[in-house]
């Protein structure tokens, strides 16, 4: 490792590693050594605009008292902003077939949410200890109609996990989905470890494992990274209205076998739409589409509202709003010209008072 006394540092100089955990200005690194270093983000890539997520590969210099400094951020294969993290591949979204019982508008929602990312997609449904057969076969095609090949699994019983474990070996996968179904659960058994290192991580963070809201990675025992992403599991659709229809694989179907009469069709009301029918999601994507419309005016709206009034806070700390000085109307008259104004009246009133006399 190199001394920060050092007065070269070259690019041999500097160490490969993986940012696992952040915490205000410190990383968490796991270098290819397979070692920890705490680091920091140094005012120069701050300057510059860099921005570190969980995720990123990082070229790191180790400093004195065995922590270190990120020198540079290496290229992103992929980039989320919510929840940040960096060369993710794929999203494991983990659901319950009962206790909670599943249900399909939820589940698409969370779909819907999960396929705007563009990453890959696993469908994972805990719990399938609680089912028979025949109403796991009965999802398995429903599903399949919707587009999706999920893996049905049980963390009380084990079955299924194997399969799970082989889509997850040495890739970055973040782990999605609703409260109670089981995925804290499901990354316990995946990584037995899991509370030694999440103790080690926040240790070294300072920080809680149930305080933090901020994205961790968890190695895996066969390689590769589980995401703990708590930002993702209440979606919300902040995308374009235009954009909502290829979040559904069923629609993407359709519009891949015929085409739209208008190009601005947002497969509602238009006729010769190629999109609209009796597939079974139709009625949840005219709901989603309502969400979206509504989030899209809301949005507009605030910015509207942001374009012609500035916040500003008294001396009590308290905040209030007025215009911005946009327009001539909203101008305060300079102190300059309110005296040239007096000056002028008292001028005229004098001169009135000559003619009086």
């Amino acid at each position: 490792m190199v001394n920060s006394n050092s007065a070269n540092i070259t690019e041999s100089d500097l160490i490969q590693g993986t940012v696992i955990a952040s915490q205000a200005n410190f990383y968490q690194v796991r270098l290819d050594s397979n070692e920890s270093l705490l680091c920091t983000r140094p005012t120069r890539l701050k300057k510059i605009g860099q921005s570190v997520f969980v995720g990123d590969r990082v070229l790191v210099k180790s400093t004195e008292f065995e922590r270190g400094a990120i020198a540079s951020v290496l290229p992103r294969e992929t980039e989320l902003e919510r929840p940040p993290i960096a060369n993710a591949q794929q999203i494991l979204l983990v659901f319950a077939l009962e206790e909670p019982t599943l249900d399909p508008v939820q589940l698409s929602r969370f779909l819907v949410k999960a396929e705007s990312t563009k990453l890959k997609l696993l469908l994972g449904l805990n719990k399938v200890d609680l089912i028979c057969p025949e109403k796991q076969k009965a999802w398995q095609e429903r599903l399949c109609a919707w587009g999706y090949e999920p893996y049905f699994f049980s963390v009380q019983t084990s079955q299924g996990v194997p399969s799970l474990q082989k889509v997850l070996a040495n890739k970055i996968t973040i782990l999605a989905g609703p409260s109670g179904v089981g995925k804290s659960s499901l990354t316990s058994l995946l990584i037995p470890e899991i509370e030694v290192r999440v103790g080690e991580v926040s240790g070294k963070l300072q920080k809680g494992r149930h305080t933090t809201r901020h994205v961790e990675l968890f190695e895996l025992p066969s390689g590769g990274y589980i995401a703990d992403s708590p930002g993702f599991n209440q979606p919300h659709f902040d995308f374009s209205v235009e954009s909502l229809v290829n979040y559904f694989p069923e629609a993407r179907a359709r519009l891949a076998e015929n085409t739209c009469k208008f190009h601005n069709c947002i497969h509602k009301d238009e006729p010769d739409c190629a999109v609209k029918g009796d597939w079974e999601r139709y009625p949840y994507y005219l709901k989603f589409l309502e969400e979206a419309i509504a989030f899209q005016e809301a949005t507009a709206h605030k910015k509207d509202e942001e374009s012609t009034v500035k916040t500003k806070f008294k001396a009590n700390g308290k905040k209030y709003t007025e215009p911005k000085l946009e327009s001539k109307k909203y101008r305060r008259v300079s102190r300059k010209v309110s005296n040239q104004k007096l000056e002028d009246l008292y001028n005229l009133q004098n001169l009135d008072s000559d003619e009086l006399e």
